[in-house]
């Protein structure tokens, strides 16, 4: 394991029924493949040995003692390899046989470990050749030239960096309680399955499920190996299933009916599960009274770590197939918490400052579809324009064009004069484009939005999102603070996503056209003078950095913890190119905002720790009541160190 990350494969090679020879062979092909790709742990299906469908054939002296023989083959050409090999095969103990799965690391048998829930039913009749691990006192057995103990007791195995994983076959994660469940509870990150799955109309989805669920329900990963091409086909056929999953999000998977062998490679961030884990009350409860067993992997030669992966640059967007029920989720998340706050209050008045950007046209939309869903009349939603001195044509027409078409209260109340009196009052020259100059501005518009709503008898609604609350893009007591903000899980780059969802699917043609050149207009908070042509010259992202890379930061940062040098490492991987969504940044640049998130993410947790409340709407939260708390005094020295 490096920078948290393992690589297993998951493998199925082609087979000759009681063929253990070819099979060997078959299996050492593919053993030697992912050898050399730096895997280190992989996984075949189960008897792959001698292949499942063997019947009473598994009734045969013959058969179980040449699958013994196989696998002293298949240990002697192991013998030189660092890979852990996980394979299927029978194991005569005593007056039973079990279907076993066999772990083995340079020619050595590391452990063996028995199928617990044999199926029995329709075209299954594993108990007419199998014994189950319930059926299993621990004996000592020598095996393969090894001397080993076989039992029904959890069994553990760890690599020598740390690496835990178990083992279950087939059945058992039909079960309901599956072995799995106990080997995550008592340590292990990643789960192996041995299994023959035949093929039926219907299945292959429900069995994607049942494996995402319980990578899911164990936090760990899960890695899934069922039979294909070369078992018997006379009732059933099998159709060869290779399944990769990290706490249910699918890495890699096989083609199905494929008649060559195959093997999918992923690596898992066992950081990342771990983290998770830590985070999981509940898991973390459940687990103090599940124990097992650990065997000790060999040690190994450390590898040049190569990151095979590829990661979302914007992990915050829903897929495209999922778009328009995640915006509408979104969009139901915002419009109830709002909705109870205004039932609460009794409040039949919102009031907010429409800016003509992104975030305060968000905003607005939730508070129209609020006030429709509570059958109050828009005219309740005053929209309040406050043109200031950066202030451009384009953002100003926008604001009162959508208000307008929305049919709120629109009123514009000039901060200008305001402003220039205030400057005189404390002595500052407004030729000087200072923060002063800037945040005076926000600050005289929340003052009028608070007074406006104590006068009206309604609410503040913030507009301010999730991505400038981490990187404190927000004056202190300025647009920072409302009365409850409706915004403040939503990052930047899903604000766009929002909107345009709303734009093309519940407005009026008007609304829909301003709203498409809202999304257009360069983010601002058009706190200085415009240019020459009266065109935005304070462009947030060239003060702060890409939006896209400081949600990137900010979601790996706060949902797994990961330190810097990963959080680098995963950006300059995700934005290399390979997804046409978002933009590609060179290292230099990865690393200058980097240390930017990480610098004012630390600096301006004060600004968090008193934020006004508001609804989560995703896994990730700022809020100091729930997710994230966080003293306003820590340092950031360890963090900007690790980006060096």
């Amino acid at each position: 394991m490096q920078n948290g990350f393992i690589k297993v494969a998951s493998a199925i090679p082609s087979v000759k029924v009681a063929d253990c020879q070819y099979n060997v062979q078959q299996i050492e092909s593919l053993v030697a493949q992912a050898e050399g790709k730096g895997v280190e742990i992989i996984v075949f299906p189960e008897l792959c040995v001698t292949a499942y469908t063997c019947q009473d054939l598994f009734r045969q002296h013959l058969l179980v003692e040449q699958a013994e023989r196989a696998l002293l083959m298949l240990l002697d050409f192991t013998r030189k390899l660092d890979i852990i090999s996980i394979v299927g095969i029978p194991v005569v103990v005593d007056g039973i046989l079990l279907n076993c799965a066999a772990v083995i690391q340079k020619g050595n048998i590391l452990g063996l470990v028995p199928k617990t829930f044999l199926p029995n039913y329709n075209e299954f009749y594993e108990k007419r050749w199998f014994a189950s691990s319930h059926d299993l006192k621990p004996t000592e057995i020598r095996f393969a030239g090894s001397k080993l103990t076989v039992s029904s007791e959890p069994l553990l195995f760890k690599t020598c960096d740390g690496v835990k994983f178990g083992i279950e076959i087939c059945e058992d994660v039909w079960s309901p309680i599956p072995p799995s469940s106990a080997l995550a509870l008592a340590g292990a990150d990643i789960i192996f399955n041995l299994s023959a799955s035949d093929e039926l109309i219907s299945k292959h989805t429900y069995l994607k499920s049942l494996v995402q669920q319980q990578s899911a329900r164990t936090i760990s990963g899960y890695v899934y190996s069922s039979c294909g091409f070369g078992e018997s086909t006379q009732d059933v056929v099998y159709g060869g299933n290779a399944l990769i999953y990290e706490n249910g999000l699918l890495l890699g998977e096989s083609k199905r009916f494929s008649l060559q062998p195959q093997m999918i490679i992923a690596q898992i961030d066992v950081e990342k599960l771990r983290n998770e884990r830590r985070s999981n009350t509940t898991f973390v409860t459940s687990q103090r009274s599940c124990s097992a067993a650990i065997v000790e992997a060999q040690s190994v030669e450390p590898r040049d770590f190569e990151l095979i992966r590829q990661f979302n640059p914007l992990p915050f967007i829903p897929l495209k197939a999922d778009m328009e029920d995640s915006c509408n989720e979104i969009f139901s998340i915002q419009v109830a918490g709002l909705a109870k706050r205004l039932v609460h209050t009794n409040s039949k008045t919102v009031v907010l400052g429409i800016s003509g950007g992104l975030d305060s046209t968000l905003a607005l939309l939730v508070c129209v579809k609020t006030f429709d869903k509570l059958n109050l009349p828009r005219k309740g939603i005053v929209g309040v324009t406050m043109p200031g001195f950066g202030t451009t044509d384009r953002t100003h027409d926008n604001a009162v064009s959508l208000m307008q078409s929305l049919g709120v209260t629109m009123r514009e109340i000039n901060i200008s004069e305001a402003v220039k009196l205030h400057f005189n009052d404390i002595g500052h020259d407004i030729d000087v484009h200072d923060v002063t100059y800037e945040n005076s501005q926000a600050r005289e518009r929340t003052q009028i939005l608070m007074d406006l709503s104590n006068k009206l008898g309604g609410l503040v609604i913030g507009t301010g999102d999730l991505s400038e609350l981490a990187l404190g893009w927000a004056t202190y007591n300025g647009d920072h603070m409302s009365m409850y903000g409706v915004n403040v899980s939503i990052p930047k780059t899903l604000i766009k996503y929002l909107v345009h969802y709303v734009a093309t699917s519940s407005v009026d043609e008007q609304s829909c056209a301003t709203l498409m050149d809202i999304i257009d207009t360069p983010i601002s908070p058009e706190l200085i003078p415009a240019d020459e042509n009266g065109n935005i010259s304070q462009k947030t992202e060239d003060l702060v950095g890409p939006y896209e890379l400081h949600d990137f930061f900010l979601y790996n940062f706060l949902r797994f913890g990961f330190r810097p040098q990963k959080l680098y490492m995963m950006a300059k991987n995700a934005f290399d190119g390979h997804d046409s969504r978002a933009s590609v940044y060179d290292d230099e640049t990865i690393k200058k905002w980097l240390t930017t998130f990480l610098r004012r993410f630390f600096s301006q947790q004060f600004k968090r720790s008193c934020l006004p409340d508001g609804p989560k709407v995703g896994s990730v939260s700022l809020s100091p009541r729930g997710d994230w708390r966080m003293p306003s005094d820590a340092s950031s020295t360890m963090w900007l160190q690790d980006v060096m």
